[in-house]
């Protein structure tokens, strides 16, 4: 098989990479087993580009009782949406696209390849990344070294606490997750979809720093589902520099504006309704939401 394109790639666009994904010939080179629905490693191929990527097809997807609207490949492209529409770029390019086994959801596949090969991904990353991020990573992976189990009840400077966790024979250890600005957009961006599964195999961090969230299917709920490894600025004031993309998302989402058209496509119109109100609500408040009481607050396992 033909080596993917390697990371960076400084000429290729964000818009060319979606347009790569939706329009490319989709092949598939292996399943990954260990997920609980069908998630097929691919490459994408059109005009001498190839990618890799991964594809979930509706038709693999196995039903969830407390979510029985839509389908996760139409929640994972809505959440790219909502990823652009902030700027972020926290969540790998998206599409939905008919494939070898109907349609389902097309991801840029961000990281090693499935089989230890050469980094994958194609360089459709923003500019650069913000002077109070976290240092770079040497090597592309998963967590990217934002979470780790330390002893002791509190965490040193730079880390935040998750919880107690237990570690075998009777020991307990202190899960907690870097005090970084990358982390903070993403528990934001969390809160506005409702990610009921933000867990730390979901976080990509690439070989020049920026950081990745993937797996969003089970997201916009109407209820409050949050359930994430990042409560560490729970009821803490939200960054200064979030509040203008939220408000700027807050206009994209109204009655006829291109998002939400976009959006009404994915998701049902209570849905819609409940994202804007998660908006408005963060934009009141100011503040990052503490964990509710009608939900578990920490996913399971939370690796």
């Amino acid at each position: 098989m033909p080596a993917p394109e390697r990371v960076p790639s400084p000429a290729v666009t964000r818009n060319e990479t979606v347009d790569l994904l939706a329009r490319g010939e989709l092949t598939v080179r292996g399943r990954l087993r260990d997920a609980s629905n069908a998630v097929l490693y691919c490459t994408v191929s059109h005009a001498g580009r190839e990618v890799p990527c991964v594809y979930k097809p509706v038709r693999g997807e196995r039903p969830l009782w407390d979510f029985p609207d839509g389908t996760l490949a139409q929640r994972e492209v809505a959440a790219y949406e909502v990823s652009e529409a902030l700027g972020w770029h926290l969540v790998p390019p998206t599409v939905l696209r008919d494939g070898p086994y109907g349609e389902g959801m097309c991801q840029l596949w961000i990281g090693p390849s499935p089989d230890g090969g050469e980094r994958s991904g194609d360089g459709a990353e923003p500019d650069e990344p913000d002077g109070d991020e976290a240092d770079e990573p040497d090597e592309a992976g998963e967590a990217g070294g934002l979470l780790a189990l330390v002893e002791g009840e509190e965490p040193e400077d730079g880390w935040r606490p998750i919880g107690l966790v237990d570690v075998g024979e009777g020991r307990t250890a202190l899960l907690v997750h870097a005090d970084d600005a990358r982390l903070r957009r993403l528990a934001v961006l969390d809160a506005v979809i409702n990610n009921a599964d933000r867990k730390g195999g979901h976080l990509l961090t690439t070989a020049d720093g920026h950081l990745y969230g993937i797996d969003h299917g089970v997201t916009f709920h109407t209820d409050d589902k949050l359930r994430t490894l990042l409560w560490g600025w729970a009821g803490e004031p939200l960054p200064t520099e979030t509040l203008g993309p939220l408000r700027a998302l807050a206009a994209a989402l109204a009655d006829g504006a291109p998002l939400a058209a976009r959006l009404a496509d994915l998701i049902t119109p209570a849905e819609l309704d409940a994202l804007r109100k998660r908006v408005d609500d963060l934009l009141a408040s100011g503040r990052h939401p503490l964990p509710g009481g009608d939900w578990p607050a920490i996913p399971w396992p939370p690796v």
